[in-house]
């Protein structure tokens, strides 16, 4: 189980987002009124996905000991059809006489990260206020 919380004070939109380990800045661009120190809420998203994609190809890759020296990804998210978003990803691997057949494997390992068969699949919120 993953946990995270998100901590917004008085200080217009600046959100002190804390893991376990971890600590990470999210906010507003400034002509939303945020400060723009940090991602905001869907940049966060789309970097779920790409981490999760480039680290999962980073293992793949690692334990066949194929010579990948760099993998790549980059996540738009496109949500301004609120009825049918579109995430688009884009993975840019460089690496030495990486073939076709491990092309084929490494884009159906990129479809198996995580994170992207959780934001396949869709996922149930439930919340919970409290005062």
């Amino acid at each position: 189980m993953q946990r995270v919380t998100a901590t917004t004070g008085t200080e217009r939109y600046k959100t002190v987002i804390r893991s376990s380990d971890h600590t990470i800045t999210g906010d507003e661009p400034v002509e939303l009124g945020g400060q723009n120190r940090g991602m905001n809420p869907g940049e966060l998203l789309c970097s779920s996905l790409a981490s999760c994609t480039s680290i999962t190809l980073r293992m793949y890759a690692d334990r066949k000991e194929w010579k990948i020296h760099e993998i790549n990804v980059t996540v738009v998210l496109n949500d301004e059809d609120k009825t049918h978003p579109l995430i688009h990803r884009t993975i840019e691997i460089s690496g030495e006489d990486v073939d076709e057949q491990q092309q084929t494997r490494l884009l159906a390992i990129a479809n198996a990260c995580p994170v992207h068969k959780l934001l396949s699949r869709g996922i149930e919120i439930r919340t919970e206020m409290k005062f």
